[in-house]
């Protein structure tokens, strides 16, 4: 499937039960696929909303009413969710949000980017909060991101963004459904569901009370520490004896994999750190990397947003590099490799024979 119908499939599969979309390149065929397909499902509903803020707005609705319920839309568009986004935020509100990234600023260009990374990983809109990013680099994790996309969702009452990009969205791979969607979807404490004979609650955002506002953040807080604790996921590539290591996520991950292979059979001890979760960002295992490795090289295809993460991670405890390309220009493992290979032998690291 394309990565953009196994969003779709994947989401239908995990037990959405509304979705609420605007047309945007590159994510239309998800769009597409919801329209044709999230009807087979008893009581589910498709809306094309009339705007990307109308869309956002649908989805507050819907969560509120119990419903598990997802949108997309592409780097310009998530832009315009930013305020609805903040408000599922502030009201413990589960949603599920893709974003298949396409270069900026602006309106940029359709070809896959990764320069939405600060939007996603810095809550994006306005106050104090944050939001679950999940990061696939293959149409296989987009199947099983959903999913747990849905489920972390719900778990913590918070917003998910899955962060993919254009090349993810449109390229086909094989992929393996392994759930199926439950019979009924989970019920939530705040939410309209299951709440027969409950005194009338009203939901909101405003609060006049600092103190009370407070109160809210410092709730939302201990819940973003928790996150942190259980839910941080990263996966490691050759680094048992690495005197380098790259650091990369989604689809630049897969291009670096390419590379470190090529690297590796000329003897360069080369290893990689993909982050899973954008946010919480895996500073724990770069920390213990930092033990025995000093070089990192961040790679990403952008101007280095990333790259403020990992040095926070590594508080000066190893020398980081960054390599980029931003505004949709797709570079090769073969380019990457030759970046990789200049800055091992500029640091004098150690060559296998």
């Amino acid at each position: 499937m394309t990565g953009n119908g196994a969003i779709g499939e994947a989401a239908i599969r995990a037990g959405c039960q509304c979705y609420f979309g605007y047309p945007i390149t590159p994510q239309n065929e998800l769009t597409e696929y919801m329209a044709a397909h999230l009807s087979r499902r008893k009581g589910c509903s498709f809306i094309q909303a009339e705007s990307e803020i109308a869309a956002i707005n649908m989805l507050y609705g819907a969560s509120l009413a119990g419903a598990r319920a997802m949108t997309s839309s592409s780097s310009p568009g998530i832009s315009l969710k930013q305020e609805g986004i903040s408000y599922l935020a502030a009201c413990e509100l589960p949603a599920v949000i893709v974003n298949m990234s396409r270069g900026g600023p602006g309106l940029g260009s359709i070809s896959a980017a990764q320069s939405d990374y600060f939007q996603a990983t810095r809550g994006g809109g306005h106050g104090d909060y944050r939001t679950i990013v999940l990061a696939p680099s293959s149409a296989q994790e987009l199947v099983d991101l959903t999913q747990r996309a849905f489920d972390l969702a719900d778990k913590y009452f918070i917003p998910v963004i899955i962060l993919g990009d254009a090349m993810l969205g449109q390229m086909m791979e094989p992929v393996e459904f392994r759930h199926e969607a439950p019979a009924e979807p989970p019920v939530r404490s705040n939410g309209l569901r299951g709440a027969a004979g409950r005194p009338s609650r009203i939901v909101k955002t405003f609060t006049s009370k600092p103190s009370d506002l407070e109160e809210i953040n410092w709730s939302l807080f201990r819940r973003y520490q928790l996150i942190k604790k259980q839910e941080t996921s990263c996966e490691t590539f050759m680094i048992e004896d690495a005197q380098m290591v790259v650091v990369a996520f989604g689809i630049a991950a897969r291009i670096a994999r390419g590379a470190i292979k090529s690297v590796r059979a000329n003897g360069l001890k080369v290893g990689m750190l993909r982050p899973v979760t954008l946010w919480p960002f895996p500073c724990e295992k770069l920390q213990e990397l930092a033990g025995g490795v000093r070089q990192y090289l961040v790679f990403e295809m952008n101007m280095g947003q990333m790259v403020e993460d990992v040095q926070l991670a590594l508080a000066g405890r190893g020398e980081v590099a960054f390599y980029g390309r931003p505004g949709g220009v797709i570079p090769t493992p073969s380019e990457v490799s030759r970046v990789i290979t200049r800055l091992y032998y500029q640091k004098g690291l150690e060559i296998s024979k």
